[in-house]
C-alpha cells in the first residue's frame, strides 16, 4: 500500500476514534465511531445512538451515511470503523446501506485491541440486494 493511502486510512481512523466517545449506548455499552471518506475528500462521522426500543437504534456507520447524503454526497470511497469491543465489523443492515453506494466500499476496522483489519464490503458481503433487481 502506498503511503498516501496509510496516511488517509490513518486519518480515517483516528477522525472514528475522536468520535467514539459520543456514542450513546446505554443498553450495552458498546460504543462504534465512524468516518466515511467520499469522492470529494470530505470526511462525515458518525456514532453509535442506542433506543429503549431496540429497533430505533441507530449504527456509527448509517449515521456516518446519512450525513453524508444530506450535504448531496453519495459516492462513498472508504470508512473506517472503532469499536471499544474485541471485535468490529458492520452489522447486515450497514452493509446492505453501504453495498447501495459502494459494493466494494474500503472497510477499515479497528477494535479495542487496536488490531486494524482493512477489507472490501465486497469480501464480506458477496450478494446485496441491489437496484439493479428492479425494472426501471
Amino acid at each position: 500500500m502506498d503511503n498516501g493511502n496509510m496516511k488517509m486510512e490513518e486519518k480515517l481512523m483516528n477522525e472514528a476514534k475522536n468520535v467514539l466517545h459520543n456514542a450513546y449506548s446505554p443498553y450495552s455499552d458498546i460504543k462504534v465511531g465512524a468516518a466515511l471518506l467520499t469522492s470529494s475528500g470530505r470526511i462525515y462521522t458518525g456514532v453509535n445512538v442506542e433506543n429503549a426500543s431496540f429497533g430505533a437504534t441507530i449504527c456509527a456507520e448509517r449515521v456516518a451515511v446519512s450525513k453524508a447524503v444530506t450535504d448531496g454526497e453519495s459516492n462513498f470511497k472508504a470508512i473506517a470503523i472503532a469499536s471499544n469491543t474485541e471485535g468490529i465489523v458492520p452489522c447486515g443492515i450497514c452493509r446492505q446501506v453501504l453495498a447501495e453506494f459502494n459494493k466494494d466500499i474500503k472497510l477499515i476496522m479497528q477494535a479495542a485491541n487496536d488490531e486494524i483489519t482493512v477489507k472490501k464490503l465486497s469480501e464480506v458481503y458477496q450478494d446485496p440486494f441491489l437496484n439493479t433487481f428492479f425494472d426501471k
